[in-house]
């Protein structure tokens, strides 16, 4: 049943949610670079060149799809992350179509993926400055500041409204509930009446939006605990476990002790003190293979680590699935990522120690209070921990994992697909 369209600036307040919480202004300095620059003016040239490339590109790119939209049950994926989080819903229906917006990039997956034209967006820029003032009413100068995310995020709900009209999708899956084009979708759907699902890809946290899909299927209890912390949850909400760990969780390591370390870093963890940190541990601990994996969204210069360390070994996320790269592992040495929990449920002992200093991502998803992973606080003790790991390393970790994968020990433990299959068409047939 379609649902009364809510005013604009509510509209883009749900949108752009992420934007305003408290935490997205504390990232550091070189992880909003590369989101929204400091640098007023550098963040109008970024608009500028939206404009162009984006905007006015669209209306020069072609759209050939190798799928009819019509009618089908679209699984909307914003990064490869999503695509790996829904493709076996693609595997398993033959109605199903992978759907992204017209620019949107899916790497490796980009031509595996239907197009949603955006040629029409450009059509409702006059809100643009409607939205700017509505939205400085309540968020203050923060408006201003990520005036550029503000631009990006607009006409995507009416372009998905027409496009739910034209095509009619029998439902629309969801592997994101944060970015601002898959809350616009989400919000063209409530209109449209079209029904939405979810399904979990990573690990969430307190400061996600509300859970607002007419199902959703969850990895455990953590996350609907912390969609509890959100805001009221609405629709059905069931808890399937990991899907995409399925094919892994057969493959558990047994070694009795550590000898292969991996480090997994992202853009929030400075690269000077991840360079003082595997320095430290080289050195410390010599007899103990080292390797890297940064997040296939990091882009910088990793070259003079290279150089600085070469008995550093090196996982290219491009080419290594993260499950594929913590089975080469004994231990895991991480900050804040959901890699911990993939970890554990391999029985790779976890390590959660942080590279930064911001306090307000400290134990960002809550796997140390919640006992999922180990913490060092130093290098010292981080190696102290490492050195004993060395020795012995504790037994039956995944079982730690029970609060956040609900399978576990359970008749569907390593079945997550199927349960969640069998969920989503029981729903779609009653829908």
């Amino acid at each position: 049943m379609s649902e009364a369209p809510i005013g604009l600036i509510a509209r883009f307040r749900d949108i752009l949610q992420q934007r305003f919480t408290p935490l997205f202004s504390t990232f550091p300095a070189a992880v909003l670079a590369t989101i929204s620059p400091a640098n007023p003016v550098r963040r109008l040239a970024r608009v500028l060149g939206y404009t162009v490339l984006r905007l006015l590109g669209h209306l020069f790119q072609p759209i050939r799809n190798r799928e009819d939209l019509h009618g089908k049950v679209w699984l909307y994926v914003v990064s490869p992350n999503n695509y790996n989080a829904l493709r076996f819903i693609k595997e398993a229906r033959p109605d199903a179509v992978l759907v992204a917006g017209q620019g949107k990039q899916i790497k490796e997956y980009n031509q595996e993926v239907n197009r949603l034209s955006l040629r029409r967006k450009l059509l409702y820029y006059w809100q643009y400055p409607l939205v700017l003032l509505g939205l400085a009413r309540y968020e203050g100068r923060k408006v201003w500041r990520f005036f550029d995310m503000i631009f990006y995020s607009i006409g995507y709900y009416e372009v998905y409204r027409q496009a739910l009209r034209h095509y009619r999708p029998r439902a629309v899956i969801f592997a994101n509930d944060h970015n601002d084009d898959p809350r616009a979708l989400l919000l063209a759907c409530r209109a449209e009446g079209v029904p939405t699902a979810y399904v979990q890809h990573a690990s969430v946290s307190a400061y996600f939006p509300p859970l607002g899909f007419d199902l959703s299927l969850l990895e455990g209890q953590d996350a609907l605990d912390k969609y509890r912390l959100c805001g009221p949850v609405r629709g059905r909400v069931e808890l399937v476990g990991m899907p995409k760990a399925d094919v892994y969780l057969d493959q558990r390591n047994t070694a009795p002790v550590v000898r292969r370390v991996g480090l997994a870093c992202n853009i929030h963890d400075p690269l000077p003190a991840i360079t003082e940190t595997l320095v430290h541990l080289l050195g410390e601990l010599p007899e103990l293979t080292f390797t890297l994996r940064p997040h296939p969204s990091d882009s910088r210069d990793f070259e003079p680590l290279r150089k600085l360390l070469p008995a550093l070994q090196w996982s290219n996320a491009w080419e290594e699935n993260v499950f594929d790269f913590l089975l080469r592992q004994d231990a895991l040495v991480a900050a804040d990522t959901s890699t911990h929990l993939e970890a554990t449920l391999l029985n790779v002992a976890s390590i959660y120690y942080r590279f930064s200093t911001n306090q307000v991502t400290e134990d960002y998803y809550g796997y140390a209070a919640h006992g999922l992973v180990d913490q060092a606080k130093t290098l010292t003790q981080l190696a102290d921990l490492l050195r004993e790991y060395s020795r012995a390393k504790p037994s039956n970790l995944y079982q730690r994992a029970a609060y956040y994968n609900a399978t576990l020990g359970t008749a569907n433990e390593g079945h997550s697909q199927a349960l969640a299959l069998s969920i989503l068409t029981n729903w779609l047939a009653k829908g």
